[in-house]
């Protein structure tokens, strides 16, 4: 090696330096707590920004809208209390596996201004090329939306006639998942622009439920509004949350689905309801 240059070399000595300096900016950045207070000012916030972004959806104010968040804590919930409010015919909600062939055909029957489609975990869509192409067309921010079905297969309508190769789409999208869409983009994973195409021609949000302290506080939430009023008595529903808060390291999982579960047990069995709940809802 020539006289002069380390023995690592000067890139290895950057890269060295840079991680010194990383580490020592880490050490002393300051650690954020919050307060269950913030935590559930917070997360009230994100739900009350989801119902008014949900209803300006349904006024088709807005055209498209991803909803990202935990399952189990009420996304669902939330949106379709909303939705429901329109007429049976002006939406659908569409969950699990769709193909392209069937998007198509739902998006043909709620193209109409002020029709609503929700898919709810339906991220299939998202690993078939043709079908985020036309989800991509029906929340586009153009002033026509144009959807094309230009392939040898032709699809039929009910009454047996051809449906159209294209559409004008003035209907809303929305999309709930449990997919974390910015650290999907933020890690660059395999279908990360697609990923970035929807955000940037939907409104997001991010519900950032992010540790099991958030997952809790958000059940206390939905209890305190009733949830499991018309089966328990207050005292037994404290004792719920109290169970649930207690081993929040130590269930299964935190949801709302838990706390019905907990509940249920209760009632069905008063006196035992503890022990049986630690055998069939903990690890």
């Amino acid at each position: 090696m020539p006289k002069g240059i380390p023995k690592n070399g000067f890139r290895n000595r950057k890269a060295l330096a840079r991680k010194s300096f990383d580490d020592a900016t880490l050490q002393f950045e300051p650690e954020v707590v919050e307060s269950d207070d913030q935590i559930d000012a917070r997360i009230r916030e994100r739900f009350e920004i989801l119902e008014d972004l949900t209803n300006a959806t349904v006024d088709g104010v807005s055209r498209a809208m991803i909803v990202s968040g935990p399952p189990g804590l009420g996304k669902s919930f939330t949106v379709e209390k909303v939705v429901s409010r329109l007429d049976a015919f002006d939406y659908t909600i569409v969950k699990g596996f769709v193909r392209a062939t069937g998007l198509y055909r739902i998006l043909y029957e709620h193209r109409k201004k002020g029709q609503v489609v929700v898919f709810d975990d339906a991220d299939s869509i998202f690993f078939d090329d043709a079908a985020l192409s036309l989800l991509k067309a029906a929340c586009d921010t153009t002033e026509r939306r144009i959807i094309s079905w230009r392939a040898e297969t032709t699809m039929k309508l009910d009454d047996g006639d051809a449906f159209p190769t294209s559409f004008e789409f003035e209907g809303s999208v929305i999309f709930i998942t449990n997919m974390d869409f910015d650290r999907i983009v933020d890690n660059q994973a395999k279908f990360h622009e697609h990923v970035a195409a929807m955000i940037s021609r939907a409104h997001y949000v991010d519900l950032s439920m992010k540790n099991r302290r958030d997952y809790f506080i958000r059940i206390k939430q939905v209890v305190s509004e009733g949830m499991l009023a018309n089966s328990l008595t207050q005292h037994q529903i404290k004792q719920v949350v109290n169970f649930i808060e207690e081993n929040i390291d130590s269930l299964r999982e935190l949801s709302l689905r838990m706390a019905i579960k907990i509940a249920s047990t209760m009632k069905s069995n008063p006196s035992k309801w503890e022990r049986i709940c630690r055998v069939t809802c903990m690890r």
